[in-house]
């Protein structure tokens, strides 16, 4: 077996595009993901399961119907399954999603911002 770190700052240097969550990671059917953003995504959910945002770099918001978190760098929050919410990023945030694999980054809603969700670097 091959012992090494992932590094964040190394993952995050192999892809420029943004809303494309790369797979970095994979532990008990749980995928971690690196992504970089800017601008507001869509509205959507997840019925199925919670969806962990970490920041690594930059500033986070995450609108919901009826309020919203800020992260900076270092913080993290886990938004409960089924709630519509909303990232927002005001300049390029790199930032680290934790949800279980096969998860869609749109939820149910299919657009142009709907990423491969296997997509391996």
């Amino acid at each position: 077996m091959n012992y090494q770190p992932i590094n964040f700052k190394e993952k995050l240097a192999k892809f420029s595009e943004q809303w494309s969550p790369k797979i970095i990671a994979q532990m008990n059917g749980y995928h971690f993901k690196a992504a970089k953003i800017q601008g507001e995504f869509i509205w959507h959910d997840h019925p199925e399961t919670d969806e962990v945002f970490v920041v690594i770099k930059g500033h986070l918001d995450i609108l919901f119907r009826d309020g919203k978190v800020s992260l900076n760098e270092g913080e993290m929050f886990v938004v409960p399954k089924g709630v519509e919410h909303k990232p927002v990023a005001q300049n390029e945030c790199h930032i680290l999603l934790i949800e279980p694999a096969g998860t869609v980054n749109t939820g149910n809603v299919v657009n142009e911002r709907t990423a491969s969700h296997d997509t391996w670097i």
